[in-house]
């Protein structure tokens, strides 16, 4: 591609105040031989947009600098189709948070614009990749509750849907269910499981899988191969994107002997229970007697380190209505709840008052003992609110409202044909692992959603709702597959890693550090790209030693081309230079909200997005102190359990690598202290600039690097 550039400079937001634009133009003219540089007082308005439509229809202009605000806004004004473009932010980043008319203002605006050039320079246009054989069915594992609905969901949307269950039955834990708590959580509703199964069967986008299960299930969005297996045969079809549905089973009650399941026959779980209501009378197992004395024990092994650390959100809502089912069968009867908290969120908080009023006993404490003598089990509990013991005399039944537990603890439902296993990656919980922040249905192999139970503990409401948009996320990728367009959180990006395989040397770091397991491997070790499972993130191309991996629009090349055009001072002139390589997702956003509220941030400072911390390649923190920057900052997403990395553990591979830079540092003979890593959240953005100064203020108190002018 012969590439006609045009830079354009905005004077707005005060810009052209703060600036020599004339100097700015000299880069891009003279340095850059640009031969089409204008400015304009808003250039995001009416005549600035059209100053630039008209360039690229009239004077041949298909390459773009914008040297004004941040990318992050202005999108769809500076929406000019498939150009290379690329934006100059010196509004947020440079006159925002420095003196106007500085000679260090001016200096950092324009190797800014330098990078920007530089990028335009090493950029060629994307050829979005296209799979063959492309499928636009929703395959929908799970057929309860929430499968069904995101199977109406896609088909009602007009995709063909394949829903799969394991079961002879569709309805999953709603085939036991008595009734439900449903909005306005005013009083309890019927199941109406009917309704939903019928609504399945005359939807003619839906094929039904019963009795059947995932025997296998290879490929990536557009092109998973699943193979379902059913009454002793098998059949493969192809799919563009998978719902997880798979639910939840109880937690084991055998373990919760401590309760007295197990040591005493009127000792039941919340299931038995809801399965006891449904079968038309609640009674006491050991005799058969009506059930009019009832505790309910809350969190029966939930929020419990030895049990279920977590809690699962939906049992004091299901207690509450199994204590209005004991009511409703004998308004005479007793219920009691033992409860650390009560955990009924939004609207169903009314549900609770409801139940309150209907004479429900609640008391905050936990069990000391249970016992059994006289007309039933004793219970002996204390009562923090009263701050006393209680006792609880002839109950006729105890129910343990045990918790959530995902299938992906106990079953491969999916049995993944992935180098990494056939199991998704899973957090500490054993729910499918994800963005918990921004990407709820997101797993980390692209194209599956989970959605319901098997994400996080719900209710039937929630639980639908979440199927709705686990649903849209599979739509969502299955389009943008077909326009060979990456899906979250790069939406839209046409570019995908290319491979020059003449110089791999089989180290298989770029197929263990891929995080979303695009990349298998043949039998010599020669890394297998499976590009539409590929988010983007560049991961890979940050590991790799040999630089074999890049993009069209970003490259190990690219990026270290742009260190090597900033301009950098001598020593004398007693004017550092950092660069801080900044997380697109978090850091970036972060420094603009500086910017936006004017916390003034360091002139000595040169910014370079990247697309994760996990892209980072060691050569640019060596060619950044081998060409005289003085240090290099990292700034990037949570990492951990609780992580925010929207691209997994770019931010963990970016600090493992920053130990080993030392060495590298070593052979410089530099300081290792040039070099840090600091996790910056979006919400960080008083903070960075404290974080900032941090350590600029060390680079400071070093010598200038002595490879300045070499």
């Amino acid at each position: 591609m012969d590439k006609k550039l045009g830079v354009y400079i905005c004077e707005g937001c005060g810009i052209g105040e703060s600036l020599d634009l004339a100097a700015l133009k000299k880069v891009a003219t003279k340095e850059f031989k640009a031969p089409i540089c204008k400015s304009h007082p808003w250039l995001c308005g009416a005549e600035g947009l059209e100053m630039i439509k008209a360039d690229l229809a009239n004077e041949g202009v298909n390459t773009l600098s914008l040297v004004a605000c941040s990318p992050r806004v202005k999108t769809n004004e500076f929406d000019f189709g498939p150009v290379l473009m690329d934006r100059v932010n010196v509004r947020e980043h440079v006159v925002w948070v420095l003196p106007a008319g500085d000679e260090d203002t001016q200096m950092m605006a324009e190797d800014q614009m330098r990078l920007g050039l530089v990028k335009l320079q090493k950029s060629t246009p994307p050829e979005p990749f296209q799979a063959e054989n492309l499928s636009k069915t929703v395959l929908v594992v799970g057929g309860g509750f929430t499968g069904m609905n995101a199977a109406l969901g896609a088909a009602q949307a007009g995709y063909p849907v394949l829903l799969v269950e394991r079961e002879p039955a569709l309805g999953g834990f709603l085939n036991k269910m008595n009734k439900r708590v449903r909005p306005p959580y005013k009083e309890l509703k019927p199941v109406d499981l009917e309704g939903q199964i019928k609504a399945i069967e005359a939807e003619p986008n839906i094929k039904v899988f019963t009795s059947a299960q995932i025997e296998k299930l290879s490929g990536g969005p557009g092109v998973f191969d699943v193979t379902i297996s059913q009454n002793g045969s098998s059949v493969t079809e192809r799919a563009g994107s998978v719902v997880m549905a798979t639910g939840w089973k109880p937690y084991d009650a055998n373990k919760l002997e401590h309760l007295g399941y197990g040591k005493f026959p009127d000792v039941i779980t919340n299931i038995q229970m809801e399965e006891m209501a449904k079968s038309g009378k609640i009674t006491r197992p050991s005799n058969g007697q009506e059930a009019k004395n009832v505790l309910f024990i809350q969190c029966a092994g939930s929020r419990d380190e030895n049990h279920l650390p977590y809690c699962s959100s939906v049992c004091c809502l299901v207690s509450l209505k199994q204590a209005t089912y004991v009511q409703e069968q004998n308004p005479e009867a007793s219920v009691y709840i033992l409860y650390k908290d009560i955990r009924t969120p939004h609207q169903s908080e009314d549900y609770y008052r409801k139940v309150q009023r209907d004479g429900g006993i609640f008391i905050r404490g936990e069990l000391l003992g249970l016992t059994a003598g006289g007309a039933g089990l004793t219970a002996e509990a204390d009562d923090v609110l009263l701050n006393e013991k209680v006792l609880l005399e002839d109950l006729d039944l105890v129910v343990l409202a045990v918790g959530m537990v995902p299938t992906t603890l106990e079953e491969l439902a999916l049995n993944l044909d992935y180098r990494q296993g056939p199991q998704l990656p899973l957090n500490k919980y054993g729910f499918p692992d994800s963005n918990f922040i921004c990407f709820p249905y997101e797993t980390q192999r692209t194209g599956i959603y989970a959605a319901g139970c098997v994400r996080a503990p719900m209710e039937t409401a929630l639980a639908g709702e979440d199927a709705t948009g686990a649903a849209l996320k599979a739509v969502q990728a299955i389009e943008s597959t077909a326009i060979g367009a990456a899906t979250f959180p790069r939406s839209g990006d046409m570019t995908y890693p290319e491979f020059f395989m003449s110089r791999c040397t089989q180290c298989k770091r770029c197929t263990e550090e891929c995080p979303f397991g695009a990349i298998n491997e043949d039998e010599k070790a020669n890394p297998i790209p499976f590009t539409t499972r590929c988010r983007r993130c560049g991961t890979c191309m940050g590991a790799c030693p040999e630089r074999i991996i890049s993009f069209k629009n970003y490259s190990v090349d690219m990026i270290g081309s742009m260190i090597k055009g900033i301009e950098v001072p001598d020593a004398d002139d007693e004017k550092p230079r950092v660069i801080a390589l900044v997380c697109e997702n978090d850091a970036y956003p972060a420094l603009d909200m500086a910017g936006i509220n004017r916390i003034p941030i360091d002139p000595f400072f040169r910014f370079i997005p990247v697309r994760c911390l996990g892209s980072v390649n060691l050569v640019w923190i060596a060619d950044a102190l081998a060409k005289g920057i003085d240090g290099v900052i990292l700034l990037g997403c949570k990492k951990g359990d609780d992580y925010q990395c929207h691209f997994i553990k770019g931010s963990e591979l970016a600090n493992t690598r920053m130990e080993k830079i030392s060495e590298t540092l070593g052979r410089l003979a530099l300081e290792p202290d040039r070099v840090a890593v600091e996790e910056v959240s979006i919400m960080d953005y008083e903070k960075l600039p404290r974080v900032l100064k941090a350590f600029m203020d060390r680079i400071k108190e070093m010598e200038p690097n002595p490879y300045k002018g070499f």
